[in-house]
């Protein structure tokens, strides 16, 4: 049977218009005709006084949510009070819930309101990881950055002392080279340093005006030949100083090797010229006796 719609107020004073469906069963005929009047009339009634009496227990919100544990809460309450009659409520179902207008657009403003919270910080929330990702990608760049640049300045740094190190040791087997075969070579290798010497002499001075405006040249520019000369005099001097200071050196190692021997000859014949001083006077003494 239909429950007619009815106003109901909630516990947060809410007015709602509600309706329902009742399905009953006759188990005692002769308490439905004898203990009751109207037994449909009496089981419509008490369906509308215990749903308000339950409506009443909730607020809205629980009205809207706990549907199905209303119904049931409302059968159990006809039942106990339906048994005399000789009638049991099956089930009970709420068919429509009408709440006012304002309350109806005070939800619908409540629930944009809530989607527009949620999608704002959710919009802050992914701009704060997006601002914190940046910064995180920025900052790792820089630090790879920093550390190849760390890596390029060792790697360069360790060619320069590898090659600066390869150069001179290059440099030195060649001066070792080079004076070996003046060495051996005496007066050819003399002539031929001599000869490369010119060379480079004249080949500097002719690259003299492409380095600068102003070029100090020598008087007798002219003269190739005397040009020459002048840097074979040159390589002559230089060869002549060195030569006259490894003499210089000999000569003083010499003499100092010398005055230690004459120094040890000293020490060791002071003996026997006191002899000879003596056996001399004897002589000139016995000389004088005879005359």
């Amino acid at each position: 049977m239909e429950i007619p719609s009815q106003s109901a107020i909630t516990a947060d004073n809410v007015t709602l218009e509600l309706d329902g469906v009742l399905y009953t069963r006759v188990f005692d005929p002769y308490k439905a005709s004898y203990s009751v009047e109207d037994a449909d009339y009496a089981i419509t009634q008490l369906a509308q006084t215990t749903m308000r009496s339950e409506i009443g227990q909730l607020s809205l919100d629980h009205v809207l949510k706990e549907r199905a544990a209303l119904n049931t809460n409302i059968t159990q309450a006809i039942n106990e009070a339906a048994a005399d009659w000789g009638i049991r409520c099956l089930r009970y179902e709420i068919r429509d819930i009408h709440a006012p207008a304002g309350v109806v657009e005070a939800m619908h403003r409540q629930v944009t309101a809530e989607r527009s919270k949620r999608a704002e910080i959710l919009e802050s929330e992914g701009q704060r990881q997006s601002a914190i990702n940046i910064a995180e990608g920025r900052k790792q760049s820089v630090i790879l950055a920093s550390e190849a640049v760390q890596a390029e300045q060792v790697n360069t740094a360790s060619g320069e002392a590898e090659a600066i190190l390869l150069r001179a040791k290059a440099t030195a087997a060649g001066i070792d080279a080079v004076a070996r075969a003046i060495e051996q070579g005496q007066q050819s290798a003399q002539n031929a340093v001599s000869l490369s010497v010119a060379e480079k002499y004249v080949d500097a001075f002719g690259k003299l005006a492409k380095e600068g405006t102003s070029v100090v040249v020598p008087g007798n520019v002219g003269d190739i030949g005397s040009m020459i000369a002048t840097a074979m005099g040159v390589y002559g001097a230089v060869n002549k100083s060195q030569a006259t200071a490894q003499a210089q050196k000999s000569l003083s190692d010499r003499k100092s090797e010398q005055g230690e021997e004459h120094e040890q000859k000293k020490n060791s014949s002071s003996s026997p010229k006191d002899e000879m001083a003596k056996s001399v006077l004897e002589s000139f003494e016995r000389t004088q006796q005879r005359h």
